[in-house]
């Protein structure tokens, strides 16, 4: 039950989550030396994650769990399984946008995670999630994209199926 005398505490986390058929993610920009590197996935869900500040790693098993066994992936007979069930990938995508606020005509982040303890957190949630899915043998594969990188994303879906969840 919520205490109807203080406001409902911040977000220390934000996610976005896209069902999806297909996804490619370019993890590294073309440049004079090689060629643009992406990682792919097929059908199963994009995790769009942003932290702020105040995070701590307390919060990651929360996330995993609730993110990776929560049932909004369309199975083939159409109900309604978690992406651990279907079998499905994971493609997970460091998106500090997520934490803007509009500001006038513009965008802040001032409330994102600064960049160090952004990344540890997103490296410890990717490795998480790494973990269950190898509980789950082949059945569930997981991509992720590169932190404080600027990256590309196609994504094919059988729907604008997006869920926002703030932990």
């Amino acid at each position: 039950m919520a205490d109807k005398g203080n406001p409902p505490a911040a977000p220390l986390a934000r996610t976005l989550l896209q069902q999806c058929l297909q996804a490619t993610l370019q993890v590294k920009p073309a440049d004079d030396e090689s060629e643009a590197e992406y990682v792919q996935i097929e059908r199963g869900m994009v995790i769009y994650i942003c932290f702020f500040r105040g995070a701590t790693d307390d919060i990651l098993p929360k996330m995993v769990s609730t993110l990776l066994n929560i049932r909004l992936c369309e199975s083939s007979s159409g109900k309604m399984v978690s992406v651990l069930d279907l079998p499905g990938s994971i493609l997970i995508v460091p998106q500090a946008t997520l934490g803007g606020k509009a500001k006038s005509r513009g965008m802040q982040y001032h409330n994102n995670i600064g960049k160090e303890d952004g990344l540890r957190l997103y490296s410890t949630f990717v490795s998480l999630c790494e973990e269950i899915a190898a509980v789950n043998g082949d059945k569930v594969m997981v991509k992720h994209g590169t932190y404080g990188n600027r990256q590309v994303l196609k994504l094919d879906t059988n729907g604008p199926y997006t869920h926002l969840m703030d932990f």
